[in-house]
């Protein structure tokens, strides 16, 4: 898959890498993403997301957790290894809602976890609060030890 680079409302916009698998459910992030004023970048694998990741250097990473190759906690694992992107806010998105998933995809580098289906609304409210506080996860505390 080629990159894909959606630009509403200027460069200044917070960029979002999406790391989607289904077509479907990238195009309809996306499209929202980019309503509301988000520069969205987009990745089809694991390995398409840490490499865009590094380059592009996004605001904010939505991560699907299941994917054929390099799944998401592996990517996000990668991902955070990276001196440049460990403050980067993830947001694991997985079809499997139970605790312990949740729990897997916090202990590999994610801020957050979001089960699908999901509101639109409480996506948004998670976005501006991620990009606006920073990082949630032990992340946080890591590069804080660094300084």
């Amino acid at each position: 898959m080629e990159a894909h680079v959606s630009i509403c409302r200027g460069e200044s916009s917070p960029t979002i890498l999406i790391v989607e698998d289904f077509d479907d459910t990238r195009l309809m992030m996306k499209m929202w993403l980019t309503r509301n004023g988000y520069r969205v970048l987009e990745a089809e694998t694991g390995e398409e997301g840490v490499a865009m990741a590094q380059r592009e250097r996004p605001d904010l990473i939505i991560m699907d957790m299941m994917m054929p190759g390099m799944n998401g906690l592996d990517a996000t694992q990668l991902i955070r290894q990276d001196r440049t992107l460990r403050r980067t806010p993830i947001v694991a998105v997985s079809a499997y809602g139970a605790d312990e998933y949740r729990r897997i995809a916090l202990q590999a580098g994610c801020d957050e976890y979001v089960s699908t289906p999901f509101e639109p609304k409480s996506l948004a409210d998670l976005i501006r609060a991620l990009l606006s506080d920073g990082p949630t996860h032990a992340n946080a505390e890591d590069s804080e030890r660094e300084h």
